[in-house]
């Protein structure tokens, strides 16, 4: 039995769409680019960057070809600056491709997480790096597992990820994903792996939730900006495939920042949902706002990184207090 239609939704009224979107598409790119998506996003070393997933192909024919990881730098974190070259790729007779990267800076390192298609199916991986030039793999789950997130510093002495692990079976057969928390001595060796948050807990979700933006303190608590997908049968033709029946939206909760496997807080209706052309038509898959990066400025606004549509990135930003408020509001968890 399936779940109940979700019906419309409409973006929270704290969040800001920055007038200038989209702030990097294909157009920007000086290699082969079809679409750029899915962003990680931090400052480091006195600037911002930006890792981008870059699919590159056939736009006449609608034709993905290959797909690798982007760089960009920035001064503002709006207007950026791509490198001449793909910073990241992996291929050999079994990994097919990495994609979809997500940066978090730990005790001066950047270190990024990524997805992994393979011959026998998608695993989750984490590299280091110091200069965007060398990645250093320090592991790759087994599948199926994606969407990994990393907090920005250990907490009782461990590292902590959230992930979204493909668990068919056990939820009977169906395409009903869920984000999970685990831990681990040294990015290596990954365990003690608990249930965070749920499909049946989030109202405008009914197919599946996963980690969106690597978590950000704050003094009430961790601050996780999540995806959260919906699924209607009634939904036709919303993009290059002959049928798109997924909405994908963003969401927030809030973490304990001693315990983060306690939710604090949790905001039951969409931060962002799309609304706006660049998310809604003329994409690869239009209906998308996946968020990909956090940053909190010093000022107290949160820049929120997103790919529209699967085809641009795009950039929306709200106070951090007006977020924790949703978070912790009568609408919450």
């Amino acid at each position: 039995m399936m779940d109940p239609i979700v019906g419309e939704l409409k973006s929270s009224p704290v969040v800001k769409r920055y007038p200038g979107n989209p702030i990097l598409s294909s157009e920007d790119v000086p290699y082969d680019s079809l679409l750029v998506f899915n962003p990680g996003v931090v400052r480091f070393q006195g600037r911002y960057v930006m890792v981008f997933r870059n699919d590159y192909g056939s736009l006449e024919e609608k034709r993905i070809e290959g797909t690798n990881i982007g760089l960009a730098f920035s001064d503002d974190g709006i207007r950026w600056e791509v490198q001449p070259k793909p910073c990241f790729e992996l291929r050999d007779h079994e990994i097919i491709r990495a994609y979809d990267p997500r940066l978090t800076v730990i005790d001066g390192r950047c270190y990024m997480c990524f997805a992994v298609d393979t011959r026998h199916g998608v695993r989750g991986g984490i590299a280091v790096t110091d200069d965007f030039e060398k990645f250093e793999v320090l592991s790759m789950s087994v599948p199926d597992n994606r969407n990994m997130v990393l907090f920005p510093e250990k907490i009782c002495d461990m590292f902590v990820r959230l992930e979204r692990p493909f668990p068919v079976y056990s939820r009977g057969g169906a395409e009903r994903f869920d984000i999970w928390i685990s831990d681990s001595p040294d990015l290596k060796y990954w365990g003690n792996s608990h249930l965070l948050l749920a499909v049946e807990d989030v109202p405008f979700a009914n197919t599946k939730i996963g980690p969106g933006a690597p978590p950000v303190r704050t003094e009430k608590g961790w601050l996780v900006i999540f995806h959260a997908v919906d699924f209607d049968p009634s939904r036709g033709k919303n993009g290059w495939e002959e049928s798109w029946k997924k909405r994908y939206t963003a969401g927030v909760m809030l973490l304990d920042l001693d315990d983060p496997r306690r939710i604090v807080g949790l905001y039951k209706e969409p931060l962002i949902a799309p609304e706006a052309p660049y998310e809604i038509e003329g994409g690869f898959r239009n209906n998308v706002v996946f968020p990909c990066g956090a940053i909190l400025e010093d000022t107290g606004e949160v820049k929120i990184y997103y790919g529209a549509a699967d085809s641009v990135i795009c950039l929306a930003t709200a106070d951090v207090h007006d977020l924790l408020d949703l978070c912790i509001s009568q609408r919450s968890y």
